[in-house]
């Protein structure tokens, strides 16, 4: 399906709200057996589960880990979530409606939202519809306007056509003459001028980049030498409010203009962003109505102005004469002068509010939407707290004790509130609490008064305390402890709480664990498609991502599964219980919502399969200017190091990896010395904090290598070292953390480590099938664990059945020499 039909789709869906769940996600039960080995069972039904994204574990019927928090002790500060805005398309109708209410308040007309069949009418279908037929002046016709009322979901009688047309012409088309004309408009407006600095401020504020000697790097143990610590050059990395203030377009009164935009952006502050300024009439749901207290158009009447001159004689701004003084209208924004028939639309007559001139509307109106984010709660709760307050919630929602609410129930009003512009339902999630500050929901070596039974579950490796580090799980290598990714994250829900579209960082696995409470919610989608749900969203939802093109990664828009499933995004669900684990594949979008109060905990890991996938992330992040959390290739380096510590899979994916780093560092190194590069230093870039080898271009963690200039005191990446400053190549260095004969030797070692690993794996493999002739067979695998010690093969299925069958036949031996002995 192309944008156009899948925008259309969209706008059809959220007309009547309808929702069909997905196909069910695969649930797995493994045995005891296959369950003592998490990487390895998640390996096993890979090719299975990937397919959907996400998949359900069941552990084990014996398999009940204690809760270990302690409830009293524990204290969070939930985040605030309005459930409607969260959907993008929805968001889009809240954003339009404000732009509208502005639109009329500025003129001094407070807009009141029509009803029609008991609904609020839909001013962005509405609009959306009458411009897919043309625009307003091709929709003559009541043919036109019955195919508009049936799109929106709305009969098709004469009177619902009128109803439409009417209010088409009386509240959007003004506002379409005014969007068509703002480019006039806007030359009139007074630009403000830019903020000069200093050049050596903002030399300064970049610092320099800090070479760090490969010396200064002690055995065994990566740490910085004392004195040798530098100041951390500043970093601009910000998040920058967005929107700008309203300027005076004369300078007469401009003391007086400035304290009346202050005084309109404190209120605007206070307001709600959406719907709280909205009043509604007649029967059914009514919108949020106006504060009288934060805003009464009637304390500020437009005329007279009676701190302007009495005497002067006041020009129109547009026809420049001075007539019909009765009729000019003066701005309480910028003071300029207006005749109402010079309008574009003209104005019937004399606003009885607060009125603004078309250059101060155009300014106000089209100032970009403050990025969306949630609030934090004012109050700080306990587990049992919060517990009272999400279930006290629930009961009063549903009119019955929360556990008795279906499932299936409850997810059809999450979604039916999730599309609706008229529900008002706020929730809170106490979401993304560190383990490292509040301790794990899991038994640990560090937990109080574990009782003996305890310890097989703070060992066990579905402790998602020990998952990230297990043999077999890459992020081991990883020195540092990322929260959230390394290190477990707890999440306590309530009803219709809710985490939006994402995929993990660097597009690893994450695994959920539900210690208690009611069922959460899932949606996935397979690393095979999220191309296709990105795509999808950004064609159902282009105003919100033409605004914010990395809406995806911040983790805070939903949009109904059934529309993306009509765009062709395969879409599957599951509901986890207490006691069960969720995990999401590589690069697999996932969302969902609690059905109630629950306590869940949540961790990344990558397992040898991952690596590819990883290194095509870091390509995806660097298009986006996306931030990395860790150096792909200081992963591969340290993981080729130790390959004394990596089995046969993990040192071939670890082999490929370093195969194409090298590749590609060395032609990149060749063109710039064939640019003629020459300055070229050593220095160790794990020593640096990552907000210090930034490429200046792409914001990639640097680590094999970086280009400096020492003109402009800013940094790249090689693939971006022509694109980040202008400066001559004379003022450039190269920085390198390993020289290309290194970085082959690296490759042969670990090439050879595989050559090796499986010589004795197909060795192992033949001497332990049933076949295998017994002359010589003890010899013959006593010098196979001695191989296997020699080269420190690490833990594994193949290397236990070894020891065991040698066990057994030096067992069989030692009676038959003492046999032999007697006679």
């Amino acid at each position: 399906m192309d944008s156009k039909n899948i925008l259309k789709n969209a706008m059809h869906k959220s007309a009547a709200f309808t929702f069909t769940p997905p196909p069910e996600a695969p649930v797995f039960e493994p045995t005891p057996e296959e369950f003592s080995d998490p990487l390895g069972y998640i390996a096993k039904i890979r090719p299975v589960a990937e397919k959907t994204g996400i998949c359900k574990i069941k552990p084990p019927a014996r398999w009940q880990p204690p809760f270990s928090l302690d409830v009293d002790k524990l204290k969070f500060v939930p985040r605030i979530q309005k459930i409607n805005e969260l959907e993008a398309i929805t968001r889009l109708k809240l954003l339009f409606l404000e732009k509208i209410l502005k639109f009329w308040e500025l003129q001094g007309s407070p807009l009141k939202i029509p009803m029609i069949e008991n609904k609020t009418l839909d001013l962005y279908c509405l609009k959306f519809w009458v411009n897919e037929e043309g625009g307003f002046e091709d929709c003559k016709t009541p043919k036109k306007w019955r195919k508009i009322a049936s799109l929106m979901g709305y009969s098709q009688s004469a009177n619902t056509m009128n109803f439409l047309r009417n209010n088409y012409e009386k509240i959007l088309l003004p506002f379409d003459i005014f969007e068509k004309s703002k480019a006039d408009i806007l030359k009139t407006v007074k630009k403000t001028e830019p903020k000069t600095e200093l050049k050596s401020e903002e030399h300064d504020s970049k610092g320099f980049f800090r070479e760090v000697p490969i010396e200064t790097i002690p055995k065994p143990v990566i740490k910085e030498e004392p004195g040798f610590k530098m100041e951390k050059p500043k970093t601009n990395i910000k998040k920058t409010k967005t929107g700008s203030d309203i300027q005076s377009v004369k300078s007469i009164c401009k003391e007086e203009t400035s304290k009346i935009d202050i005084k309109h952006d404190q209120e605007s502050l206070k307001r709600n962003r959406e719907l709280r300024r909205l009043a509604c009439y007649g029967p059914g749901p009514k919108m949020p109505g106006l504060n009288d207290e934060e805003f009464d158009i009637t304390k500020s009447r437009k005329r007279p102005r009676f701190d302007l001159d009495p005497l002067a004689i006041y020009l129109c701004a547009i026809c420049q004469k001075d007539h019909r003084d009765d009729l000019l209208l003066i701005c309480n924004g910028c003071s300029d002068t207006y005749h109402t028939f010079c309008l574009k639309p003209p104005l019937n007559g004399v606003p009885d509010g607060d009125w603004r001139c078309p250059c101060c509307i155009a300014e106000e109106v089209h100032k970009p939407a403050e990025a969306f984010g949630f609030a934090q709660a004012e109050r700080e709760y306990t587990l049992q707290q919060f517990g009272e307050m999400a279930d006290k919630f629930k009961t009063n929602y549903f009119g019955m004790s929360g556990h008795l609410v279906p499932t299936n129930v409850a997810e059809k009003e999450f979604w039916r509130i999730i599309s609706s512009v008229e529900e008002d339902v706020t929730v809170e999630y106490g979401a993304d609490l560190h383990s490292m500050d509040h301790g794990s929901g899991f038994p640990t070596k560090s937990s109080l008064n574990l009782f003996p039974g305890d310890q097989e579950y703070v060992d066990s490796g579905w402790n998602l305390n020990n998952l990230p580090v297990l043999e077999g799980s890459v992020l081991r290598f990883i020195n540092a402890d990322i929260s959230g990714m390394t290190v477990p994250w707890m999440y306590v829900g309530m009803c219709f709480s809710a985490f939006c579209w994402h995929n993990e960082d660097h597009w690893s696995y994450s695994i959920n664990y539900l210690h208690w409470g009611e069922a959460k919610t899932w949606y996935g989608v397979p690393g095979s498609g999220a191309e296709l749900l990105e795509n999808a969203m950004k064609a159902a939802a282009p105003d919100l991502f033409k605004s914010q093109p990395d809406l995806l990664h911040q983790l805070v828009t939903i949009m109904n599964p059934n529309i993306l499933m009509a765009a062709g995004v395969p879409i599957y669900r599951i509901d986890q219980h207490a006691g069960e684990f969720v995990v999401t594949f590589p690069r697999a979008y996932h969302t969902g919502f609690n059905q109630g109060y629950n306590f869940a905990e949540a961790v990344n890991f990558a397992s040898p399969d991952w690596l590819p996938i990883g290194r095509e992330c870091i390509i995806h992040y660097k298009n986006l200017k996306r931030f990395c959390v860790f150096s792909h290739d200081e992963l591969i380096c340290k993981m080729a190091l130790e390959g004394d510590r990596l089995d046969l899979e993990t040192a071939l994916e670890t082999q490929k990896e370093l195969y194409r780093a090298t590749e590609e560092e060395g032609t990149l190194r060749a063109a710039l010395a064939k640019k003629g590069l020459k300055s070229v230093r050593k220095t160790a870039f794990e020593l640096l904090g990552d907000d210090e080898r930034l490429c200046e271009v792409c914001k990639t963690t640097c680590f094999l290598s970086s280009v400096f200039c020492s003109n402009c005191n800013c940094m790249a990446c090689l693939q971006h070292s022509d694109e980040f400053c202008q400066c001559s190549i004379e003022c450039k260095t190269l920085y390198y953390r390993y020289d290309m004969d290194e970085l082959h030797i690296m490759l042969r070692t670990i090439d050879f480590r595989v050559k090796t690993f499986d010589k004795w794996m197909t060795e192992t493999k033949n001497i332990l099938l049933p076949t295998a002739p017994d002359i010589g067979r003890l010899q013959k695998l006593k010098a196979l664990v001695d191989e296997a010690d020699e080269l420190k093969i690490p833990k594994c299925t193949l290397v236990t059945q070894l020891r065991e069958e040698y066990k057994k036949a030096t067992d069989n031996v030692e009676p038959i020499i003492i046999e032999l002995d007697d006679d």
